[in-house]
């Protein structure tokens, strides 16, 4: 297989993968620049890390019976192509498979979804062209609508999440993107508490917490999908 280019390893997550134990891949390599990216350091590819893909594999046979997943990360995991050799290899092993992606690369997705079993979609704003790449640099919001139509008709597990910058999102801007998710069925949705990254002098507490304290946009949220929640 063609080996993974991994940027690290949590071997141990209770958060990643919904009910689930499980050890999370970050996979290097990520074609979007998000202002609000945790993981910049995986944008590009190459970078030494020391994490060898046979290496971990080693570690997860020693972990069956205590792991019941692995989850790959980034990054952007759609962007390497050994990803469902992969995915395979694990699955062997008796683990099952978690994927965080934000729908770039379809066609890959579409590939590789048959062998997950739960998704962490990413959605970064409203779904207007100029809106979504604001956020992400690149014009890739079709992509992102094709990868998204294509996991709610698999059937899949899967929820949407939103991180709430406030530079680049308000409160107007999360009742919108929910009308659309809900428009097109997703039933699982989820705000997480944007931290300020490092360069970042603007914004502040009360910037950040004002999605979480208004009360009308969280009884909307909850009105709206079978299951809502926030994340701080």
């Amino acid at each position: 297989m063609s080996e993974l280019i991994i940027g690290g390893v949590e071997t141990f997550s209770t958060v990643d993968f919904p009910g689930k134990l499980a050890a999370v891949v970050f996979m290097q390599g990520c074609p979007w620049r998000c202002p609000f990216c945790y993981n910049s350091a995986l944008q590009e590819i190459g970078r030494q890390s020391g994490f060898l893909w046979p290496k971990f594999v080693e570690f997860l046979q020693k972990r069956r019976g205590v792991l019941d997943a692995v989850v790959f990360s980034g990054g952007e995991p759609l962007v390497q192509d050994g990803l469902a050799a992969a995915m395979d290899e694990v699955r062997a092993l008796g683990f099952e498979i978690g994927l965080h992606t934000g729908g770039y690369r379809p066609q890959h997705l579409q590939k590789i979804l048959p062998r997950v079993d739960w998704v962490g979609f990413d959605i970064k704003a409203p779904f207007a062209k100029e809106r979504y790449g604001n956020v992400t640099g690149p014009d890739h919001l079709h992509n992102v609508l094709q990868s998204l139509d294509m996991l709610i008709a698999s059937g899949r597990d899967f929820e949407c999440r939103t991180t709430c910058d406030p530079r680049l999102l308000n409160i107007e801007d999360i009742y919108t993107m929910a009308d659309e998710l809900k428009k097109k069925g997703v039933k699982k949705y989820f705000l997480q508490k944007y931290r300020p990254i490092e360069g970042d002098k603007t914004s502040t507490e009360e910037d950040c917490e004002k999605f979480f304290t208004d009360e009308k946009l969280l009884a909307f949220l909850k009105e709206s999908f079978a299951e809502f929640a926030v994340r701080k």
